[in-house]
């Protein structure tokens, strides 16, 4: 028999909203003030999921139970085997001493710091979230920092950062397809909305990113390329989302900001050379080492071979075969089509689905892990040290799986629980505030679920019928749940393990949230202030698609 979830237990709906955000204070207050391990904090934070789930908001404990197992398989597959083979694939390349010629390579483009945490970070970045999402940008980004010598502090927060603007658009416009799928709005007027909001942060963000690891003065010594870079992003993004749709906006903005980047370079640079240590490292801009042109082909090619394959392997069509080859789906017994969502977050009541797929060869982590693979014979691996490294990567990062399991589980009992829609019912109550608070639920979503397609599942429908009730373009709100998102990617726990991981700091999971969080709730803030303009001032309603 199915279950009919309940927003407001307690009878009132402020306070039913309060008990349902008890989980996520236990999961971020443990880890950023106690400071525990990230996988004590997770499954503290997951226990008191469970707690307030079955004895305030009445889920019978055996879908409880199932939907912790089914979070807990899904933050391993395919979330843990991308953390699992990015972490191999950087192994082996610092095992054969690769990383020292990549960093005196990148001197030939740049020896300034800031210039290169704004091509890997975000340029790099950008391609790897448009290609794949789902945590891969921050675990390469964060492990090439590291590689080229950044503290792992400013390499994890700093990957995080920089992960922002791609994310609405990202692994070939996931996210914007199943806020169409739960919406019934035009994919189009989605992805156009969209598309009118995010250039504008695609280019504060490479000044903000900036500022955060060199200050004011750092950041406004280098204006110029971080223009540069934004504008270069920001303009394809706009045209590609307007004029021809979600899915190819991050590859072919990324691509035009890495070159536009990398061309400006090569005709300007700061006076100033700033140095990993934050002390000016003298002249000249660029130097020119001692490496032949195969040791540097040799040490960008596991990356490069890395790009290749992720994209190849996000392409849908090619999804489609591998999934044929590999497909094995389960319907999780007691969940699957017996919990169902309510009015007012869903028009009518439906039934949620709950279908683990395990589809192994289409996962991004395994077309990471054919990379490595190929990369290894390219470096002329031994068979042995091939698995070696691997093994003592599995057992490396092992504390991090059971983290981005056990956190995974906890927003899988949110969901199905019904808290999440609690937390979200309470911002649509804010009246003709609802632009601002509506896109702060984007940004809640994704601190809750680690995943902007994930929030727009959750509050896609939410947000379309909150719309309408206010009189409010429902695309505009649709579209800024997805943009208010992208600003709590830093934020989320799986985001910020990943980060750690990459960066071999774990345990200091804690640091990092602290670091981010001022930087994510700023971000958020000014998407809300965009949408709000949007929703009510000329000419920013102009922007909108009615």
């Amino acid at each position: 028999m199915a279950w009919q979830q309940v927003y407001d237990p307690l009878g009132s709906g402020i306070l039913s909203a309060l008990v349902a955000a008890i989980p996520i204070v236990v999961l971020l207050g443990t880890l950023a003030f106690l400071r525990l391990k990230a996988h004590r904090a997770a499954l503290l934070g997951l226990a008191a999921a469970l707690v307030i789930a079955v004895a305030i908001f009445g889920m019978p404990g055996g879908k409880a139970g199932a939907v912790t197992l089914f979070g807990a398989a899904y933050g391993l597959f395919p979330i843990g085997w991308i953390i699992l083979n990015v972490i191999f694939l950087y192994s082996l390349a610092n095992e054969k001493g690769h990383f020292k010629v990549l960093q005196e390579s990148l001197t030939g483009i740049t020896r300034d710091s800031r210039l290169q945490l704004l091509l890997i970070a975000f340029c790099f970045g950008a391609f790897f979230e448009g290609a794949a999402g789902f945590g891969t940008p921050v675990a390469v980004t964060a492990a090439i920092l590291i590689g080229l010598g950044f503290k792992p502090l400013a390499a994890s927060g700093l990957s995080l950062i920089a992960n922002t603007a791609p994310v609405a658009f990202g692994a070939l416009g996931t996210p914007i397809i199943a806020l169409q799928a739960v919406t019934g709005l035009s994919l189009q007027d989605l992805s156009a909305q969209t598309g009118r909001i995010l250039p504008f942060f695609s280019i504060i963000v490479p000044f903000w990113l900036v500022w955060a690891y060199a200050g004011w003065r750092g950041m406004r010594e280098i204006w110029p390329a971080l223009l540069v870079a934004g504008a270069s992003f920001a303009v394809p993004q706009f045209l590609v989302s307007n004029f021809h749709g979600p899915w190819l906006v991050d590859i072919i903005a990324s691509v035009a900001s890495i070159l536009g980047l990398v061309g400006f370079l090569f005709v300007w640079h700061p006076r100033r050379i700033w140095g990993l240590d934050g002390h000016e490292a003298g002249a000249p801009a660029r130097s020119v080492h001692s490496f032949s042109r195969s040791q540097v082909f040799r040490a960008w090619m596991p990356w490069g071979i890395l790009s290749v394959i992720v994209f190849i392997w996000g392409i849908p069509s090619v999804k489609v075969f591998l999934d044929g080859l590999s497909s094995f789906k389960v319907s999780v017994p007691l969940v699957h089509h017996l919990v169902e969502r309510m009015p007012p977050v869903v028009p009518a009541p439906a039934a949620e689905t709950a279908v683990f797929s395990f589809n192994w060869l289409s996962f991004t982590g395994t077309g990471i892990l054919v990379a490595a693979l190929i990369s290894a014979l390219f470096m002329r691996c031994r068979l042995r040290d091939i698995v070696r490294v691997w093994w003592e990567t599995l057992v490396r990062v092992r504390y991090s799986l059971l983290t981005v399991s056990a956190m995974l589980a906890l927003g899988f009992v949110t969901r199905y629980s019904g808290l999440d829609a609690a937390m979200g019912l309470m911002f649509a109550r804010t009246g003709v505030l609802y632009p601002f608070f509506g896109t702060m639920l984007g940004w809640l979503g994704v601190a809750l679920t680690g995943s902007d397609t994930s929030s727009n599942v959750l509050f896609g429908s939410l947000q379309r019928i909150s719309a309408e009730q206010i009189g409010l373009s429902p695309t505009l709100m649709a579209s800024a749940n997805s943009c208010g998102g992208v600003m709590g990617k830093m934020i989320d726990a799986q985001s910020i393990v990943v980060a750690s991981t990459a960066t071999r700091w774990y345990g200091h999971e804690g640091d990092i949230l602290r670091y981010v969080f001022f930087h994510s709730l700023a971000l958020a803030v000014l998407v809300g202030l965009m949408v709000f303009l949007q929703a009510y001032v000329f000419p920013f309603t102009r922007l909108v698609v009615r």
